[in-house]
């Protein structure tokens, strides 16, 4: 009597190839029925809140409403009239994120200092970073570039006014938890690197009010 065995092989065979068949099936349906995915261009410009977290555009309004309040403030033309017309020298120093969630501050000091620069109303320096970049670009110059080229040292200009800050929030959720309001608060403060003196304070709110939507059967 012969073994059952081939047909044994041959059962087990086509049973791999018709669960691969319906693994390769399920995989198709799983992508039809997928979430679909779409991407629009906007301006950078443009106003945005998805989730109702403090984003670019906030940076952005914030720096562009402080500057103009700070420029716009008696100190600036104080100096110039002590200092022969000139335009102060500014820095843009720490903003210390002491809110409730992660901000990327870095994004709001650069939006300060373009803001800064940008208006023509002071001169600005370096920050201490990009400054130790270029100090060793100095020092390899005195030692690599010619005589006519290379940079001299101890020439640079000193700031005369810092600009440090924070920004706080407050978040307040109802009982429900459908409605919250978030509350930015950014606290600038305009320095005398020379005397310590607060030339300017000046502070911007921002408060959101988030409604989650319901999902019905």
């Amino acid at each position: 009597m012969q073994p059952a065995t081939p047909l044994i092989i041959l059962y087990d065979t086509n049973m791999k190839t018709i669960n691969h068949y319906l693994l390769l099936l399920f995989i198709a349906l799983l992508a039809a029925c997928g979430p679909t995915q779409k991407v629009e261009r906007v301006s950078p410009d443009t106003t945005t809140d998805l989730s109702g977290r403090w984003n670019d555009t906030d940076a952005r309004l914030v720096a562009q409403t402080m500057i103009k309040d700070v420029l716009g403030s008696p100190w600036l033309e104080r100096f110039r009239k002590n200092h022969d017309g000139k335009n102060p020298v500014v820095i843009v120093g720490p903003v210390r994120n002491e809110s409730m969630e992660h901000i990327d501050t870095e994004v709001f000091t650069t939006d300060l200092e373009r803001e800064l620069i940008n208006s023509g109303e002071v001169r600005f320096v370096a920050d201490p970073q990009q400054r130790e970049a270029i100090r060793k670009e100095r020092m390899d110059q005195q030692s690599y570039s010619s005589y006519d080229t290379a940079k001299r040292l101890a020439q640079e200009v000193g700031a005369d006014f810092m600009l440090i800050g924070n920004v706080n929030s407050i978040v307040d959720q109802s009982l429900s938890r459908k409605t919250s309001t978030i509350f930015y608060d950014t606290n600038l403060e305009l320095v005398n690197i020379e005397t310590n003196e607060k030339a300017w304070i000046g502070n911007k709110k921002i408060k959101k009010v988030i409604k989650r939507g319901i999902f019905r059967g």
